[in-house]
């Protein structure tokens, strides 16, 4: 493929590129920005494998196969509840991939002098010491979000000296790479590559599981950088592009978030930087008693009610119990009643999260509204339907000082005049804070499996109507 054939290609796939950003940003037009995205890879790879200098295309295609069998088999079982972990292992590739890449192209033999060679050390060091954080911090975020490793944040003593202690070392291997005469500059490479992974771990490790969202945005923008600054190393205008549109959106995404949580977006990339460790909360322990309610009780409230709003958890997604919920949505609308659904910028640990459940499941898009669009109107609700919901409609964020989600803007749902709570048990959310919205008066727990739950809410419903 000639140099102008290939500059074409490039820029076909850079268009599609941001046309697939621009049709993500909104759920209607999502299935839409997916076809782009897929079209513009597509178009990149083929153009690249056309392009580069090798001839030897059966390698290529005997490394290119195992992979798409592999990726295809992985992403066709995952479950949605899985998505979250699935994005912070695909992270953790990239990251590993800006590594290799970084070390071989350190190995190869260059023909580049002066200012050009000292301009292409640098992009190797910058790209392998990204890539490297990224790795293992995606693995640790990925051991957060399956239970593998505690969401409690590590708050080792002194653990901001010692990640400045890293970092310095990172930037000390950094001369040596360039110009030392204590170690070679494979031995700086291969050295700061090990720092950069520990302080990789350290970094996620310290950072709690209500914040953890925003760490896998956060770590899709360095897996974007990562891939940037391949992009330089190998001088490819395309990864470069691709690269900045995936680092500066992630950016931009985890920087929306955080001002959404009442995060500090500094605080939070820097591994925690600020919070105390031990916080401890006065009234960690909620007052009051919990109280049950039936199925059958749960339906009468629904069917006299004139306005519901349904706030769906990682507990819906776990129980995959969007289906039955859709049923419950379309029936109280038949019957005249106002039913919409209030989403946390942060539900189910991953941006998006709930929006993707909803839609799968044929809910209108027009009634699914996101937090700072329904805060205002839980006062003049009848009844509100949380499903598997925790932290993010956890009163402590906004009546104790003292607890480790304080000032995190919340969904206000014991507001409404009823709150009907499904959950397994009593236990406490990803953050691993009591939520005192259990013990309140107009507070009811629905306990079980949010499935079975609501597929019997759904039959109590048909019941009804069908007298």
């Amino acid at each position: 493929m000639s140099n102008n054939l290939m500059t074409v290609a490039y820029i076909a796939a850079s268009g599609l590129f941001i046309l697939s950003l621009a049709g993500l940003s909104n759920q209607e037009t999502s299935r839409k920005g997916n076809l782009y995205g897929i079209a513009g890879m597509l178009i990149a790879f083929v153009a690249t494998a056309l392009g580069s200098r090798g001839t030897n295309y059966g390698v290529l295609v005997g490394v290119l196969l195992p992979g798409v069998l592999i990726g295809a088999s992985l992403a066709s079982r995952v479950a949605m509840t899985e998505m979250p972990e699935l994005v912070a292992v695909l992270h953790s590739f990239v990251g590993m991939a800006a590594v290799l890449v970084g070390i071989a192209n350190y190995l190869q033999p260059q023909t580049l002098t002066g200012g050009e060679a000292t301009i292409h050390e640098i992009e190797v060091f910058i790209g392998v010491f990204i890539g490297a954080i990224t790795f293992t911090g995606s693995i640790v975020a990925f051991g957060k979000l399956r239970g593998v490793l505690s969401s409690k944040p590590l708050m080792l003593p002194g653990r901001h000296l010692l990640n400045l202690g890293m970092l310095g070392t990172c930037f000390w291997l950094g001369g040596q790479f360039m110009s030392g005469d204590l170690l070679t500059g494979l031995q700086s490479l291969l050295i700061m590559t090990g720092v950069a992974c520990l302080l990789g771990i350290h970094l996620v490790m310290a950072i709690g599981g209500a914040d953890m969202p925003v760490v896998i945005s956060m770590l899709n923008s360095y897996s974007g950088w990562a891939a940037a600054a391949a992009g330089f190393m190998l001088s490819n205008d395309l990864l470069i592009i691709t690269g900045a549109l995936v680092g500066s959106s992630g950016a931009i995404l985890s920087y929306i978030m955080c001002k959404a949580m009442n995060r500090s977006f500094i605080s939070v990339i820097l591994g925690g930087f600020g919070a105390t460790a031990g916080a401890t909360s006065a009234s960690s322990q909620p007052e009051g008693e919990a109280k049950s309610i039936s199925i059958e009780d749960t339906t009468e409230l629904l069917e006299n009610a004139k306005s519901v709003i349904i706030v769906p958890g990682y507990g819906m997604a776990v129980a995959q119990a969007q289906h039955p919920i859709s049923e419950i949505t379309k029936t109280l609308r038949d019957r005249g009643i106002k039913v919409r659904f209030g989403i946390h910028p942060v539900a189910g640990r991953l941006p998006g999260h709930m929006n993707v459940l909803l839609a799968e499941a044929n809910v209108p898009y027009d009634i699914v509204l996101e937090m700072d669009e329904i805060n205002e109107d839980f006062p003049e609700t009848d009844v509100v339907l949380v499903i598997g919901a925790n932290d993010t409609v956890n009163p402590s964020a906004m009546e104790d000082p003292g607890s480790p989600i304080a000032g995190m803007p919340v969904l206000e749902v014991w507001k409404a005049k009823t709150v009907i709570v499904m959950k397994r048990s009593m236990a406490s959310g990803y953050a691993g804070v009591e939520n005192p919205l259990f013990y309140k008066e107009n507070a009811q727990m629905l306990f079980g499996d949010a499935r079975k739950n609501a597929d019997a809410i759904v039959g109590k419903l048909s019941a009804l109507v069908a007298c």
